[in-house]
């Protein structure tokens, strides 16, 4: 920061980084004097040197000299104002500076506890003949301790060196060194001072925004960051609604321990709002109160205390919403800051206030229809065709009256139930009858009937309405407040906010709400509201418990029609229910918009403590003759009056005010718990397909698991990502899923957490913020109950596009659950839903991989219906028999091993283990083939033997019967021949020796060449029909 002091003038107005006492010649590194500063003129700082004359010469050489004389140490200013006060300029001639001209500042004390006063040209070079210093008031001493010399030490620069200081509504006159008081139309805090002005950012402030991913905070800011800084608006100072850091510093040296103090308006938990000290360290000096809590009814007023010395103050704001929505922003006002030495003016009165007498510690507000001036010491009235509001520097033309600058209530019912409507203008009326066109005020005292009493209330005998007695209901219908409604006045402007806060100390459930139910449901409110609005207004819904947080729930901009919006209590605390109405954000003056207005029409509130009835609850007969509600997982059975129990398989459902709860089945693949509060998966499922049945057991998940998805960027440039947490079973139906809103937890109350089956935060990690730990912000519930488990992709309207993902094996579909939350909101009418698709892969053991869908990067497709992809081996169905096949070996040795091994690709996962290896004793195949060999050459042989057989009784026949032919051919031609080639007796043996030795073709040559004679013939036996000598020829 340049070093400039702000218009209300912090004495030492130190800049971050600078040291009292160290001076330097150099431009824009000095620090001179040690009083306050005229607003804007810090110029005491070396900020460049101006022409002088010799007289201006000869007075820095006078001070050089008066300060050589006090010490050693004083010669760096000495040169530094010589520098200053020396010749610049030559050939111009100077004129005698005026009073109007310079002020007068102090040096640090020197060792003999003596400063001076020197006079400093508001511009160098400007004009000459400046003042001659002169000895200024004595610094304070304090005793020496340690041995560290003896009798006083002069209290050292930056360290409490002042004696004295003026008591609030007086100033220093430097001219005559002493207290004065402030002059009529002025006024000043003595040892403190007041920023109320915020028409601009006043000077000594510094106004920096940058991107949260820059490491260092005050570096040169993004190009997209430029524009997110603190905007000035008139009396007060808005921050930023976007992810860049904007951040308001102020540095000031105290001589006295002091405070700070400012009033800020901080609506919205989705902005990070810090405040905190530094020194010229840059050591926090304040930590317990660096996070700001949310406000609920308005300006808030906050302190911190200051050390002495060095402080550097830091109000930073950055938002955390990446939703479509834009955060509120954080507002302050009034920054008051006290321990300062002195003040060396008064200041005057800003318009539209005035300080009526001399001596004044502040200035008071102008009433309304008054006006005033800077500096004033009295108001003036406004002419009758203008008017002005309280604390107004001018006053304004009164436009024509119309509807909206009345409104009318009801006088209290009389005997007859009748009432009188009464008309008033809204104060403060600002509009005119007189005018053209305007409307006039409606006549008074028309008796119309009484309307009906708010719900829970009943006319009494004074035809008031009263609280109904126990045992009794009231269905009156509407709140009323000006009529059937209430709605937003007309601010004094159109960007302030209307808001309504209730506030309910506690809740009183009929019966204890139990952590393992469907909806642990402490009371709800219910609300009937609309809004006209012709331009961009918003209208919000904020949640705050124990005054901790303050959290948006729901918004709605622009127009919207009569409708109907209930929010679940869970959590027994004392809750405000705030509804905040802005018809722009755009600060202007006047009222453009009056006519845009939010009306809610009813609330209603269940369970307060001390609260009446607005309708009945079934019950069942006591003995006693009383009647009380059924207990926990029993329902009113319509036939008999009397409560019975759920069965397995259903649980209570319903909520009193929509009817009686009836036990409602549970969905596919879930159970109802003990209670039968419920449904829920206990973390097992079984599953029907075709000709097999399939048994999953998923224990791990569970424990729950987390996925993240990637990066994702701003339109300002904020990295974050979405971070889901999932517990999808067991517990006997407990949430065990958590989200944490750690932004500023710890030291302002405990993190806003969000416990379900699913939920979803955003997360800021830590190289980007700068913090020890990722940022998690705006937690919400993806998943309060469980609808079902089932393989179908459709179930109770939310449908989970099987194309989202890869797809799953032909044999195994995926198994799904289907989940729904209670958080309704304008995109999301029947709230949002989550489904989740376990599938099988054996690899991944234990809780596995989750993923979002690729074309979905933050999980979502339509904001209101999330998907997750989360593979597992425990998505596969337990191992049977049907998972696996056997493989029989050869038999070697005698021996045959039978093998198990799973069947691929393999989908199952724990369940029965492969059976043991199987061996069995076994013949080898040499023995077969041995019996076998054997076997086929006998029966070779024995069908050879068999052959030759047949053959040779064949031969026989065919022998005989060609002799029987032969025989009778011959005995025809020559019946008296003496060769007979009949067959004689005895012939058989010798025919069966000639075909016995009948060889074959081979054989024969072989034993003709083996018996041919020595003179080459042949021997062959004869044999005659007569002898059985054989011949040889």
């Amino acid at each position: 920061m340049p070093g400039a002091i702000p218009k209300g003038s912090v004495p030492d107005a130190v800049p971050r980084g600078s040291v009292p006492g160290a001076y330097s010649c150099s431009r824009g590194r000095g620090q001179v004097a040690a009083g306050a500063r005229r607003p804007g003129r810090w110029r005491g700082r070396g900020s460049g040197a101006g022409a002088r004359t010799g007289r201006a010469a000869a007075v820095a050489t006078a001070v050089a000299a008066a300060m050589a004389g006090s010490g050693a140490r004083w010669m760096p200013l000495a040169l530094c104002l010589a520098v200053i006060l020396s010749p610049g300029r030559t050939g111009e001639q100077l004129h005698v500076c005026k009073e109007s001209e310079y002020h007068y500042e102090y040096t640090a004390c020197d060792s003999s506890g003596s400063r001076w006063r020197v006079a400093v040209p508001h511009t160098p070079g400007l004009c000459t003949g400046l003042p001659d210093p002169v000895r200024g008031t004595e610094c304070c001493k304090i005793p020496a301790r340690n041995g560290m010399g003896s009798g006083w030490q002069v209290a050292m620069a930056g360290m409490g060196n002042e004696a004295f200081s003026c008591k609030a509504g007086e100033f220093l006159e430097m001219q005559t060194q002493t207290c004065r008081p402030c002059a009529a139309g002025t006024y000043s805090l003595g040892t403190g001072v007041r920023f109320d002005e915020w028409d601009e950012v006043p000077h000594g402030f510094a106004n920096v925004a940058t991107n949260l991913e820059v490491d260092d905070g005050f570096g040169d800011a993004a190009e997209n960051c430029t524009a997110s800084t603190w905007v000035p608006l008139g009396d007060y100072v808005a921050s930023n609604t976007d992810e860049c850091t904007a951040t308001l510093m102020y540095a000031v040296s105290l001589k006295q321990s002091g405070t700070v103090t400012f009033e800020y308006i901080y609506p919205d938990s989705s902005i990070v709002f810090e405040f905190f000290v530094q020194n010229d360290q840059c050591q926090p000096t304040v930590e317990e109160s660096r996070w700001m809590r949310t406000t609920e009814k308005g300006w808030e007023f906050h302190s911190v205390e200051l050390s002495r010395g060095n402080n550097v103050l830091y109000w930073r704001t950055t938002a955390f919403s990446v939703w479509s929505k834009v955060p509120k922003p954080v507002l302050v006002r009034n920054i008051g800051i006290t321990g300062v030495a002195f003040t060396s003016e008064c200041f005057p009165c800003k318009p539209g206030t005035f300080a009526p007498a001399s001596g004044s510690t502040a200035c008071q507000l102008c009433p309304a229809d008054t006006f005033s001036g800077k500096g004033a010491t009295a108001c003036q009235p406004c002419d009758s065709d203008t008017y002005a509001e309280p604390g107004s520097g001018s006053c304004k033309p009164r436009p024509p009256c119309t509807d909206k600058d009345f409104f009318y209530t009801h006088t209290a019912c009389d005997a007859s139930g009748e009432t009188q409507l009464m008309y008033k203008w809204a104060e403060p009326k600002i509009c005119s009858e007189e005018l053209p066109q305007a409307a006039r005020l409606p006549s008074s005292g028309v008796k119309t009937q009484c309307p009906p009493c708010n719900p829970g209330f009943a006319k009494g005998n004074s035809s008031t309405c009263q609280p109904c007695p126990y045992g009794f209901y009231s269905n009156g219908s509407g709140w009323e407040v000006a009529g059937d409604y209430i709605y937003t006045a007309a601010g004094a402007s159109d960007s302030d906010f209307m808001i309504l806060t209730l506030v309910v100390p506690g809740f009183s459930p009929p019966s204890p709400v139990l952590e393992d139910t469907e909806s642990r449901e402490v009371a709800r409110i219910t609300f009937v509201f609309e809004t006209l609005c012709s331009v961009g207004c918003e209208l919000y819904f904020m949640v705050g418990v124990n005054s901790h947080t303050n959290t948006p729930v729901e918004t709605w901009t622009g127009s919207t029609g009569k409708q109907s919006y209930t929010y679940l209590v869970e959590k027994n605390a004392t809750v405000s229910f705030t509804w905040a109405f802005q018809r722009t954000p755009y600060h202007e003056a006047g009222r453009r918009f009056t006519s845009d207005v939010a009306k809610l029409y009813s609330i209603n509130v269940t369970n307060v403590q001390g609260g009446v009835a607005s309708f009945c609850r079934r019950c069942a007969p006591q003995p006693t003759g009383s009647c009380a509600p059924c207990s926990p997982g029993s329902a009113v059975d319509p036939s008999s009056g009397t409560c019975q129990p759920c069965p397995p398989g259903t649980y209570l459902w319903g909520h009193p005010s929509d009817g009686t709860p009836t036990c409602h089945p549970c969905g596919p693949g879930t159970r109802s718990n003990q209670l039968r509060s419920l449904c829920y998966n206990n973390c097992s499922l079984a599953l029907a397909l075709p000709g097999r049945m399939l048994h999953f057991e998923f224990p791990s998940l569970g424990q729950g698991a987390g996925v993240g998805t990637g990066s994702s960027f701003t339109p300002k440039g904020l990295r974050y990502s979405h971070h889901f947490h999932l517990s999808l079973c067991g517990h006997q139906g407990r949430k065990m899923a958590s989200c944490a809103d750690n932004v500023t937890a710890g030291l302002g109350g405990p993190a806003r957490v969000v416990t379900s089956y699913v939920c979803q935060a955003i997360l800021v990690p830590p190289d980007v913020t700068g913090a020890r730990a990722a940022v998690s912000s705006q937690p919400i519930s993806l998943g309060d109950h469980l609808l079902g488990v089932t393989t179908s992709s459709v179930l109770d309207g939310i449908v989970s596009p099987p194309e989202l993902f890869p797809p799953s094996h032909p044999d195994l579909p995926d198994i799904i659950f289907f989940f729904r939350s209670n958080d309704m909101t304008q995109p999301c009418s029947s709230g949002r839903a989550t489904t989740i698709r376990l599938r099988c892969d054996p690899l991944r053991i234990g809780t596995g991989t989750l993923a979002v869908p690729s074309k979905c990067p933050e999980g979502t497709c339509d904001g209101c219906t999330f998907h997750f992809l989360w593979v597992t081996a425990e998505g596969c169905p337990r191992c049977s028999s049907s998972h696996h096949r056997p493989i029989v070996g050869a038999c070697i040795g005698g021996v045959q091993k039978t093998t198990y091994v799973w069947q691929e690709p393999r989908l199952c996962h724990g369940g029965d283990a492969l059976p043991p290896q199987v061996i069995q004793a076994c013949r080898s195949v040499d023995f077969w083939l041995k019996v076998g060999i054997s076997t086929g050459t006998c029966a070779a042989v024995l069908l050879a033997a068999l052959a030759a057989y047949f053959w040779k009784k064949t031969q026989k026949l065919e022998y005989k019967y060609s002799k029987l032919v032969m025989d009778a051919a011959a005995r025809e031609t020559d019946a008296t021949s003496p060769d007979s080639c009949a067959i004689m007796e005895g012939e058989d043996a010798e025919d069966e020796l000639l075909f016995a030795t009948e060889m074959s073709l081979f054989g024969k040559l072989k034993a003709l060449t083996a018996k041919r004679m020595p003179d080459g013939f042949d021997s062959v036996p004869l044999k005659t029909s007569s002898s059985s000598i054989d011949r040889e020829l």
